[in-house]
């Protein structure tokens, strides 16, 4: 949606390549890949005279035909897969084999021996950048890092400046988090907080032991994010030191809320294959060579007071924490809470760079469609928070979990129980997301022409996007399991 202004289900993605199940094969929009039906924003970039570069993670495409150097990007170098070890061992998120890199057109061997994922991707989108620093041409790069996917990795030192900092657990880092965010602005005092899933302890429920090994967690999972934002300033640092700061639009945004899925839990043969392949001993914790995750207690906290976390399409899973940054153009506001979507990101940097995007014709001799976001230049200019949508409502849809949001109202339906507390499973809720951004108030029953209203909206949107629905489960599924066999 990033890299297309349009819904995933239109894109390719309809659901990610590894979780394919069989009955979704060959449908359009399922082709796992960012497919052709899309001009996607390098190659439009690239044909204006843009200099195009990409480091970090592409999970758009696995082969040759559909890698970053297909579609659009002069140099590349990418993860093609949705996770990997942090270091240069290659590490799989699950199974056998090494994780897949490609530079360019072609397939990486061997990483550098002090290869770091957030070191590397940073230096070397820088070099791209030095290489053609006598070049005229403006320059467009994309740097998605891989950092905090799990497995959380990090280089001891980065983990020390963390130990004891969680200690106190995550039931007071959630409060703390969001009294912060009270503070900020963000929310006020009397919102709703979302309560622990299902199968979480409260802290002090955990023995020293698993409130030791929790704390661990937590501190290389905040290393891999101070990692990340060292490595941001040295990029801003560099733009910095070549005069290049002042003429460049930054664009910064998380892709999703954090991950507190109990991913051995749910994964079949995961826990087998962990304890086959590395060592989760406490004081390996941290290495190349060991696997763990965040975890719903500190994912609550990551997302508080949200409800639920990534891989849903609650509150807690879709709203992200992003910003524009362009002091030429942009005026400083302090926070803007509008309705935006990812979708918006391209049609706004088209416009600012004044490049016009072809529309549903004919494109590097293929039809594509024709983009669905609308431009946020309106609402980064001034102080304004109305921008001018074709459509007054945005959809989603993954792994069978759904929502719809039109203004303040939001519907959601989650297909399992699984470990998520205040649902109705197999039955849409209804929210008002401006008075309960936590989605903690079922207002089904007490609205129901609202309801039906937004699942009108819903239908059209199944419609419009090419929406295949099924009820299958994402951890559980055939589908993952064959992929991964």
């Amino acid at each position: 949606m990033l890299l297309s202004g349009i819904d995933n289900h239109i894109a390719g993605l309809g659901v990610m390549s590894e979780k394919l199940p069989a009955e979704f094969e060959g449908k359009p929009g399922y082709e796992g890949y960012l497919n052709f039906n899309v001009a996607a924003l390098p190659e439009l970039m690239k044909d204006a005279g843009y200099r195009t570069y990409m480091t970090g993670k592409w999970h758009l495409g696995h082969d040759k035909e559909t890698s970053p150097a297909a579609r659009g990007f002069d140099k590349s170098f990418v993860l093609t897969d949705g996770g990997a070890g942090a270091f240069n061992n290659k590490m799989r998120i699950f199974g056998s084999g090494e994780a897949n890199y490609r530079e360019n057109f072609e397939k990486v061997g061997k990483l550098p021996e002090d290869f770091y994922s957030t070191q590397f991707y940073t230096d070397t989108l820088i070099n791209y950048i030095e290489q053609d620093s006598k070049s005229d041409s403006p320059f467009f790069a994309y740097l998605a890092y891989s950092a905090p996917h799990w497995p959380l990795q990090a280089s001891r030192k980065s983990i020390e400046k963390y130990y004891g900092k969680y200690d106190e657990g995550y039931d007071v880092l959630n409060e703390k988090r969001l009294k912060k965010l009270q503070a900020l602005g963000l929310f006020d005092e009397s919102v709703n907080v979302f309560p622990r899933s299902i199968s979480t302890k409260a802290w002090a429920e955990l023995t020293p032991t698993e409130q030791r090994r929790q704390s661990r967690i937590m501190e290389i999972y905040a290393a891999m994010v101070d990692d990340l934002d060292q490595y941001v300033g040295k990029l801003v640092s560099y733009l910095k030191d070549t005069n290049q700061y002042n003429n460049t639009v930054i664009f910064f945004m998380s892709d999703n809320g954090p991950e507190g899925n109990v991913i051995a839990k749910y994964l079949p043969g995961f826990a087998e294959w962990i304890s086959n392949c590395c060592n989760n001993a406490f004081d390996n914790l941290g290495n190349a060579d060991s696997y763990v995750w965040l975890g719903p207690g500190w994912a609550r906290a990551g997302s508080a007071p949200l409800r639920m976390f990534k891989s849903h399409t609650s509150q807690g899973a879709l709203r992200s924490p992003a910003f524009f940054h362009y002091p030429k153009k942009f005026a400083a506001q302090k926070n803007n809470q509008t309705f935006i979507n990812v979708k918006d990101v391209m049609p706004t940097l088209l416009e600012l760079t004044h490049i016009k995007h072809p529309g549903a014709v004919k494109y590097h001799d293929r039809d594509i469609v024709d983009m669905q976001g609308d431009s946020l230049i309106p609402l980064l200019k001034s102080s304004t928070n109305k921008i001018m949508r074709k459509q007054n409502f945005t959809g989603w849809e993954l792994y069978a979990y759904r929502a719809l949001r039109s203004g303040d109202w939001k519907i959601y339906y989650s297909p399992q129980v699984r470990d998520e507390p205040l649902v109705n499973a197999k039955k849409w809720q209804l929210f008002n997301v401006l008075n309960d951004p936590a989605e903690v108030i079922d207002l089904a029953d007490k609205y129901p022409k609202k309801l039906a209203e937004l699942l009108k909206l819903w239908d059209v949107y199944v419609e419009e996007n090419g929406v295949i629905i099924a009820e299958y489960c994402y951890f559980n599924s055939l589908a993952f399991n064959n992929a991964l066999s």
